[in-house]
């Protein structure tokens, strides 16, 4: 009986992994992705924001813990923070925190969303026209 336990929490594990694929978002049930964070020593939330990818929740979030928690936080993408010179990151209030993070993730989703309607046009203009007569350098005769 206990293999079956071991392999019920390996597939709830798999599926979490699938459903939650970084650290502070989650999926709403009409497919868009939000991040918040829990503030620290207290019960309240910041809303980080909704998008239309996880990476772009998981950036937002990634900036928000950073300002919160300092450069020893457990980031999504620790290669991604950019530090500001002039501000101490454990100094912002909460208000601050919130515009850094959803500036950044509206950054990323539409990055994201402007690079895949970008890819969609090339494949748009890669197919051949299938009304247009082959040119005769073309044809198949010679």
């Amino acid at each position: 009986m206990e293999e079956g336990g071991c392999c019920t929490s390996s597939r709830k594990q798999k599926q979490n992994r699938q459903d939650k694929p970084y650290r502070g978002i989650r999926m709403r049930k009409w497919g868009k992705w939000v991040a918040e964070i829990r503030e620290p020593n207290k019960r309240s939330r910041i809303w980080l924001g909704s998008y239309s990818s996880p990476v772009a929740a998981a950036r937002a979030y990634d900036t928000a813990v950073f300002y919160l928690r300092g450069p020893t936080a457990r980031l999504n993408f620790p290669e991604c923070i950019v530090k500001d010179n002039d501000e101490q990151p454990l100094e912002l209030s909460a208000a601050s925190i919130r515009k850094k993070a959803t500036d950044v993730g509206a950054r990323v989703d539409a990055a994201l969303h402007a690079s895949t309607s970008e890819s969609k046009s090339i494949r748009f203009f890669d197919k051949p026209d299938l009304n247009e007569y082959p040119s005769p350098e073309i044809s198949e005769d010679n």
